[in-house]
């Protein structure tokens, strides 16, 4: 039995930038030299930025590591990803990276913890060649703050057990010893 199928017509293709700009996903497009090219409302909302302060300019330069966070790798790991994608043409999922985001001055300028997860995918040119990466991100930083919380309270319970058991020792060993000196 066949299924008819409606021929589906439009009177105007989609406007991709509005699709792209709209999208309630954090997106970022870049080119070949990182310097970002396209910024959607949802990136900017999640990292505190406006479009017309960083298209144009280099993503590092938009987005530095923190100065004050000595143990920082956000730009180093996401750098080492961009390249990946830039030499093999295939998308690349990093591990979560926590890579803090500079608050606008009007809130102080100060550096905000923050943790993602991202993903950098390759847009093709008719040659196969990255003509542009999507730098796609999730903010997970309520998830990592509620694990390293959990791994905090399990360390701390661990912690207390041991200071039971040696208090539980220290008392067999009190008793045994008043037994003893009676």
């Amino acid at each position: 039995m066949a299924v008819a199928q409606k021929k589906v017509t439009a009177k105007s293709p989609p406007d991709f930038e509005a699709l792209f700009v709209g999208c309630p996903n954090p997106y970022l497009a870049l080119d070949r030299d990182l310097i970002i090219v396209g910024v959607n409302d949802a990136y900017c909302k999640a990292t505190m930025t406006k479009r017309q302060e960083i298209v144009g300019r280099h993503l590092f330069d938009v987005f530095p590591d923190n100065p004050d966070d000595l143990q920082s790798n956000g730009t180093s790991n996401l750098h080492a990803s961009l390249i990946r994608v830039l030499e093999y043409g295939r998308p690349d999922a990093m591990a979560v990276q926590k890579y803090d985001i500079r608050k606008p001055a009007s809130e102080g300028g100060a550096f905000e913890v923050r943790y993602w997860s991202p993903l950098n995918t390759p847009v093709l040119d008719e040659n196969g060649e990255v003509r542009w990466i999507i730098h796609y991100v999730e903010d997970v930083t309520e998830i990592a703050q509620k694990r390293a919380q959990e791994t905090e309270m399990q360390e701390f319970a661990r912690e207390q057990q041991r200071i039971i058991k040696e208090l539980r020792t220290a008392n067999a060993e009190l008793s045994r010893y008043i037994v003893g000196r009676k």
